[in-house]
């Protein structure tokens, strides 16, 4: 099966679970099931290729101007992995169709279930170290989904909180970490990256690169100081614990380092850091077990421990190590998810995980009571189990590593996390099963039906006979270390048996047994001893720091972000001046390379009446009416700039632009006062005149620079005018950029044009749904009013000039791809024609004559111009490529027809539909109440009758 089918199976099926919720729990589950079972039937069709030592591939390119490719790789380590995540994912599925209530929505928790699979076996077959980066993130995102599934505790919640914080900062730095590699090596491929260990560690940013990836990884697989995290989030449902804890999340982190041992590895400085952290958190994660009486809880310190011993182990930078790592993976996946899965059988049969409450189970669940005990055994390291043979490899290669110059300092460490694993082992075995039957059960409990105990029951099948017969795994262990040691070292020539001798590994192991029977011998002091000593409990810890990280961010938004936009424009000014003034001292100028040219005297009076314009809007703000009257000025001088410097297109659009926006203004002025009141001190607008000035200066300062200098590189413009014909098909180039060269840009922008109406009319519609409409429609204008709003002249004269603005509108969307104008223009002057009806005749008149619906307008016009772009895909061109050929249709000369024209439509439609919505919008506002509206084109009419002149206002009637 190719990779991205089973890569792309979880993600599909994801969509199904939620659709079979009404057809039943058992539906839900099977077809979770099935969608998860070819995966790995997938996954086992490449056997044969990777038994055979062959890397199977496949790859689109996505972006290969970045570098991120959809590049999978499956190779020993790969497969590996993701044989543990789909196996042991099959049973986490049975398990939980019989674990989860009835109350429980089995849709959404499938759902979450197939999200996180996904973006897991994502992980493990990435061959592009961005691409797995996105997977990466996609495990926090969705197992935050699967810790907080009970939405109703409060202890979920906050777990999920939790796992994502820590787990998605540590992404945030592994990210950095990962980009860096990524440019010293030239390459974000890993299989790349991979062949470049010398390369990479010879790099003086090894180091920074080394610490960030760590940091991804050891917050992701629980490693001391970030080993908080994952206790917390047992307080998901059982199915969610072990699947995490045995083959998934917290074992990405692991994965990570496996794969990148072979260019990470081997350093002083990767031995000291994850040999460290590993030993830390192996020796603490088991202490704390050890006094934890939650089942769940006790499990989840030990998961913390043994992945602490996976990491010190990929930390020694031997191949043995690595080869040791990756058999304790292997075996930890099946007595871990067999443990959780035995601890939620006790919970939902007892009702109560409390160790204290428990006791003497073996008779009442003697079937949970063996598959527990033989797993706890394993993990304890008992012989003739699979935990054994990997812990005695684990002490074997502690007794060999040299850690700081010492060389005890590992083994005892080593030593003593195995005594204190033996311990927890022996006291989930004790305090749940043995003893005497109690009469104070929450429940009574008994082993449960199959559904439940079978899933565990299959995962210790390989637990006895990996430990009876370990020859059995060794030859896929030395696959998946070859794998992980790539060209860097070669696979040990060790054997997987049970006895190598009186060797020191077997002492130290008996040392840890022996040393665990004799803690459970003295628990009842030990326990006393541990709760009355102080120590610091992480999770206070984690929330004081979240506390402090919340109120100095609301502090440090309050005084920067405090919704003055006086506040942000000053800073980005003095922001941008400053980088310019120290890119203008620092850098270098070269000499002017153009000469000045006389400006003449009209060009000098339009400068000086712009500045005049300019000023006048800054001295006389305060009147809204004067100062939108200098805004007008300030736009028709600027559109008289663009016809000077030979842009007609930009004249037009500036000029239609003006028009349409000074209505809109005059509309909103409507309901503002006449004056802007004073808010501001006079130090304060002293300050900002200077900043100001400042800005102006410099920015008047940076354009002299480059007015007075030839580019340096060539202008993308050269290229535009080169292809604009051949190209596009079209001698307007500025046109041509529009619908062609960056077509996608205005197909943006006609939706956001779009978007930005439909908000407007959204919220006048809320205005006049809400008590403000009876304000509205109540208020009294400040000034007396004209008893004709509606003047014969005014709408005469509208009707005549209709037909001919719309052929002007007509012409120029036509003329647009070879001379000045274009859809955007045309828009415009379409839509200042039917203003005019508007301000003529009044909103109701007017709306009741409009056949079609605005929404609708800007809704066709996106879908034209969509439609248009999607045509391309049919003769396999990318999205928006335009085409254009010449037809000649007698008697008619010969003329063109470009594919660009119906994007231009669509851009038409979206712009008159646009800026008419937004309009119409602002009318309903300025209606009142004493201003009734007309079925009559005009307020004064000599040729109606006397009837119909009584209806009207008595202001009007005055008239």
């Amino acid at each position: 099966m190719s990779l991205f089918l089973i890569v792309a199976l979880p993600f599909l099926g994801a969509l199904l679970p939620g659709v079979m919720n009404p057809a039943g729990r058992s539906a839900c589950a099977g077809v979770t099931f099935t969608i998860t079972l070819a995966a790995f039937v997938g996954l086992l069709t490449n056997l044969p290729a990777v038994m055979a030592g062959r890397v199977v591939t496949a790859g689109i390119d996505w972006m290969p101007m970045l570098g991120l490719n959809f590049t999978l790789m499956l190779d020993g380590l790969g497969f590996f992995f993701a044989l543990l995540i789909l196996g042991i994912g099959l049973l986490i599925i049975a398990y939980a169709r019989h674990y989860l209530s009835r109350d429980d929505n089995m849709g959404e928790f499938f759902t979450y279930l197939l999200l996180f699979q996904g973006a897991m076996v994502g992980i493990v077959l990435s061959d592009n170290i961005l691409l797995l980066l996105v997977f990466w993130e996609l495990t926090s995102l969705s197992s935050f989904l699967l810790i907080g599934y009970w939405k109703h505790l409060p202890a979920g919640r906050q777990g999920a909180r939790m796992a994502l914080t820590v787990t998605g900062m540590g992404g945030l730095a592994m990210i950095g970490g990962m980009l860096i590699l990524g440019q010293i090596v030239g390459s974000y491929d890993l299989s790349v990256i991979l062949q470049n260990r010398d390369l990479i560690q010879a790099d003086p940013l090894y180091l920074p690169a080394l610490i960030l990836i760590l940091l991804g990884t050891f917050t992701k697989s629980a490693q001391f100081p970030f080993h908080f995290w994952l206790p917390h989030a047992m307080a998901a449902p059982t199915p969610v614990s072990a699947y995490l804890h045995s083959a998934t999340m917290v074992k990405a982190g692991i994965f990570l380092m496996a794969r990148m041992w072979p260019v990470l590895s081997g350093t002083p400085e990767w031995v000291a850091i994850v040999t460290t952290a590993g030993l830390i958190t192996m020796v603490l994660g088991a202490a704390i077990a050890l006094f934890k009486h939650d089942l769940k809880a006790l499990l989840a310190f030990s998961t913390v421990s043994h992945l602490g011993l996976i990491t010190m182990l990929l930390g020694t930078g031997t191949a043995f190590g690595a080869m040791a790592a990756m058999f304790h993976i292997l075996n930890h996946a099946t007595f871990k998810a067999a443990l959780f899965m035995s601890a939620g059988i006790v919970d939902h049969e007892a009702h109560t995980r409390d160790i204290r409450r428990l006791g003497g189970l073996r008779h009442l669940m003697p079937v949970t009571f063996v598959i527990a005990t033989l797993a706890a055994l394993s993990m304890a390291g008992i012989p003739l189990l699979n935990g054994f043979l990997s812990k005695e490899m684990m002490l074997e290669e502690a007794h060999h590593t040299t850690l700081f110059g010492s060389d005890w300092l590992v083994p005892v460490l080593a030593t003593l996390g195995s005594l204190l694993s033996a311990a927890y082992c022996f006291r989930f075995i004790g305090h749940t099963f043995l003893g005497p039957v109690r009469d104070d059960y929450p429940h009574k409990p008994h082993d449960p039906g199959a559904g439940m105990w079978l899933p565990p029951a299959l995962l210790i099948v390989p637990v006895v006979v990996i430990g009876v017969a370990p020859f059995l795994a060794e030859p896929f262990v030395k696959l998946v270390t070859a794998s992980v040691l790539g060209e860097a070292e070669e696979v040990p020539k060790a054997y997987f048996k049970i006895w190598h001798g009186l060797v020191p590994a077997l002492y130290m192991s008996i040392i840890a047994v022996v040393g665990g029977l004799l803690l459970m011998a003295v628990f009842k002091p030990l326990l006393a001893l541990w709760e009355t000593t102080p120590r610091p409990e992480a999770k206070v810890i984690f929330e004081a720091i979240v506390e402090f990280a919340a109120r100095a961010a609301q502090w440090f938004i309050h005084r920067l972000h405090n919704g003055s936009f006086t506040r942000y424009a000053m800073i980005g000014v003095v922001a941008m001046i400053a980088a310019g003034y120290h890119a203008w001292v620092t850098g270098t100028v070269g000499a002017a390379t153009r000469a000045m040219q006389s400006a003449g005297a009209v060009p000098f009076a339009a400068w000086a009446m712009l500045v005049a314009a300019t000023a006048g809007l800054v001295i006389l703000h305060r009147n809204r009416l004067l100062a939108l009257i200098l805004i007008g000025i300030v736009g028709l001088m600027v559109s008289i700039g663009f016809v000077f410097l030979s842009a007609p297109d930009l004249a037009m659009t500036q000029f239609t632009v003006e028009v349409v926006t000074i209505i809109l203004l005059l509309l909103a002025l409507n309901f503002l006062p006449n004056r802007t009141p004073v808010e501001s001190s006079s130090v304060r607008r002293l300050r900002d005149a200077a900043v100001a000035i400042a800005g102006g200066l410099a920015t008047a300062a940076l354009s002299w620079h480059y007015l007075l200098r030839d580019a340096v590189a060539t202008p993308i413009s050269e290229f535009h005018l080169a292809n604009s014909y051949k190209g596009g098909g079209g001698t307007n180039v500025v046109n041509v950029i529009l619908v062609d060269f960056r077509g996608f840009d205005t197909y943006g922008e006609i939706i956001v044009l779009g978007i930005a109406a439909l908000l407007i009319y959204a919220l006048t519609e809320t205005l006049l749904d809400g008590p403000v409409r009876r304000r509205l429609l109540n208020r009294e204008p400040d000034q007396p009013q004209s008893g004709d709003r509606h003047p014969m002249m005014m709408v005469v004269v509208t009707r005549v000039i209709m037909p001919v603005v719309l052929m002007v509108g007509f012409y120029i969307f036509l003329r647009g791809h070879n001379d000045p104008g274009g859809g955007f223009i045309a828009g415009l002057v379409v839509s200042i024609a039917v203003v005019m009806q508007y301000m003529a005749s009044g909103f109701a008149w007017t709306s009741a004559r409009m056949r079609y619906p605005y929404h609708g307008i800007i809704g066709a016009g996106v879908l034209v111009a969509g439609f248009t772009g999607m045509g391309s895909w049919f003769v396999a061109k990318p999205f928006l490529t335009s085409d254009f050929t010449y037809v000649r249709i007698p008697p008619f000369e010969k003329f063109e027809l470009a594919t660009a024209a119906l994007f231009d439509l669509g851009v038409f439609l979206a712009v008159v539909g646009a800026v008419m919505l937004s309009l119409e919008s602002f009318s309903r506002l300025a209606r009142r109440s004493d201003s009734p509206d007309s079925d009559h084109p005009m307020d004064i009419d000599p040729s109606r009758n006397d009837e119909t002149l009584a209806e009207l206002p008595p202001a009007q009637k005055a008239n």
